[in-house]
């Protein structure tokens, strides 16, 4: 294993407080009813736009109104600029596991379907930005997670075959991401998985934290 491709939220940040807050805010903006963090939390994975769309539906493909989605989306992406670091932290376990695997010689980037715009000002907010090398966000790229192709740049800019580079994760995205891309995949046990068990998900491993993970790594490279 030469490089390691992270997940921001739900794997390194958890940022579901934030989010729903923002979510709620807009809702009582819109004159609709508020959304539980579990509710939330299932939503999360895919971008601000979807992300926006099952809040309006309640559904995690719907399609909302286009009206009343060009006036959400505004909305919540203004009430987000004012919460996304209220509360935002590495999960336990984040930043010990990264200085773990820069120590011993992995190239990290973070790879996101979260925007750029968001991203970047999280990972620096909360000191993980200064373990990465690469930050790649959903709007980065024409394709996003769980299409391979945010994975095939980072290996391609990293300079190593792609089968090197690991995924670490907590969705289906990222196992899926990894899988057409010909990573291996590991994922955590913590994170936002769109409301499915984390163990029938497709991965090598499942960790408790990014601790664990680098001992895993460890113990493979040895």
């Amino acid at each position: 294993m030469e490089a390691v491709a992270l997940d921001l939220d739900g794997t390194l940040l958890d940022t579901l407080p934030d989010i729903a807050e923002a979510a709620n805010r807009m809702l009582a903006e819109l004159g609709r009813p508020r959304a539980d963090l579990a509710t939330v939390r299932s939503y999360i994975g895919d971008g601000i736009p979807r992300l926006t769309k099952r809040l309006l539906t309640g559904q995690r493909d719907g399609e909302p109104d286009r009206a009343l989605f060009d006036r959400a989306l505004p909305l919540f992406e203004r009430h987000y600029r004012d919460t996304f670091t209220l509360t935002t932290q590495p999960f336990p376990g984040v930043l010990e596991g990264l200085e773990r695997m820069r120590a011993a010689g992995l190239r990290l980037a973070c790879v996101t379907n979260k925007a750029i715009a968001f991203s970047e000002p999280l990972l620096e907010a909360t000191g993980v930005r200064r373990y990465l090398e690469l930050v790649v966000g959903g709007d980065s790229l024409p394709s996003r997670k769980p299409d391979p192709g945010p994975l095939l740049h980072v290996a391609g800019r990293f300079g190593i075959p792609v089968g090197h580079l690991l995924v670490v994760g907590d969705s289906d995205n990222d196992s899926r991401a990894g899988r057409a891309a010909g990573c291996p995949v590991v994922l955590v046990a913590y994170g936002y998985t769109g409301g499915k068990d984390v163990r029938d998900l497709d991965a090598d491993a499942i960790v408790s934290d990014l601790v664990e993970a680098s001992s895993l790594i460890q113990s493979v490279q040895s």
